[in-house]
């Protein structure tokens, strides 16, 4: 028995432990991370339909084969043109049915409120509360993703060169953590230069690498579905003073906020310790977004550590640690770290220095 033979029968229990609290017969899951979190299936269409007794995945000719081997112990429905998700969830005889409704269309919500039978209600959070708290498997997937990453940059140090546009410096980066690995992107990685760089989500261009340049990369890979983040901001050639003093103001904002992450911390007094420091500085206007959010599954998940993030962390929780300083039409500088929360503090994945590289 692999490791997910027996991890995923276990979700599948809390799962249905669940819906006692809901007071629902029945949980309809639609959200793909949902469904991959419970069975470790992954396809354009499936659904999971979570009862007190048996429990079902949903799909269609193209995937049943597959559906047929799946580890969660979930019985195999086929829909089709003469019996559709619709007629699969009547034939349970379910009652109250609790739907994602914050991932669900509308048109969706619509059509089955017409063909089902019966009263419905939400599911939202209840399967994300379940995967709040990684297990063992799941940060192992997660340090082996961030790994990549790391090798990656190591790559991208020797690769990348004056004159180099911005694409090019993307596309090597994805190939790098593919080369090593990974199974795609966490995200489409910010390769953002000069004064790209101040934009904290541009997107790569043209633009082409200049001398006295600072260029920050945010990237992240899959490995088995789990994903990583780690962000550098590095500098072509000898940086002027105010680069490098913005770097060390985030650098410093960076670990001290970092060091204060443990289980039972606060996740905005987390971010105010790193908002405080760049506040100090004179820079809290160049800092609009929150200093980091749980990784998992998706790129951006529980908790959210910003100002008005209300989560207590603990222990198995994976969050990042991301503080930023931007400067409209100069540059601007990101570090990041992606870390697992334990009792008394934190381990982090990312190994890549984050003393200010200069190629």
């Amino acid at each position: 028995m692999n490791r997910l033979e027996k991890i995923l029968p276990e979700r599948v229990r809390a799962a249905t432990a669940a819906l006692e609290g809901l007071g629902a017969d029945a949980m309809l899951i639609a959200k793909p991370e949902n469904v991959v979190y419970l069975s470790d299936f992954k396809s354009s269409n499936c659904y999971l339909l979570i009862t007190s007794g048996e429990s079902y995945i949903i799909t269609d000719f193209r995937y049943i084969e597959a559906a047929q081997s799946n580890k969660a112990g979930l019985v195999p429905v086929s829909t089709g043109r003469d019996f559709t998700l619709f007629d699969a969830i009547s034939k349970t005889g379910v009652k109250m049915l609790a739907i994602e409704e914050e991932y669900v269309t509308y048109g969706f919500y619509k059509e089955l409120s017409v063909k089902f039978n019966g009263s419905l209600k939400s599911a939202d959070g209840i399967i994300e509360g379940l995967r709040i708290i990684k297990d063992d498997y799941e940060k192992d997937c997660i340090r082996i993703a961030e790994s990549i990453g790391d090798k990656a940059f190591t790559h991208m140090l020797e690769f990348l060169k004056v004159g180099m546009t911005e694409k090019e410096a993307a596309l090597e980066l994805e190939f790098a953590m593919r080369n090593l690995g990974a199974e795609g992107l966490s995200f489409d990685s910010i390769v953002a230069s000069g004064t790209n760089s101040s934009m904290p989500h541009a997107i790569p261009g043209n633009r082409r690498f200049e001398p006295g340049d600072f260029l920050t990369m945010d990237f992240g890979c899959k490995y088995l579905g789990y994903c990583s983040d780690m962000t550098r901001t590095i500098a072509f050639g000898e940086p002027v003073k105010e680069q490098i003093d913005i770097y060390n103001i985030v650098k410093e904002a960076q670990q001290k906020s970092l060091e204060t992450v443990c289980a039972g911390k606060n996740a905005s007094d987390i971010d105010r310790t790193a908002r405080d420091i760049i506040k100090y500085y004179g820079y809290s206007e160049c800092f609009g977004h929150g200093l980091g959010h749980g990784v998992g599954l998706e790129i951006h998940e529980a908790p959210t550590l910003n100002p008005s993030g209300r989560e207590i962390l603990k222990a198995g929780m994976t969050v990042t640690i991301e503080p930023g300083i931007y400067l409209p039409g100069k540059f601007g500088v990101r570090i990041e770290d992606l870390l697992i929360v334990n009792e008394n503090g934190y381990e982090v994945l990312s190994s890549s220095q984050k003393d200010l590289l200069i190629i």
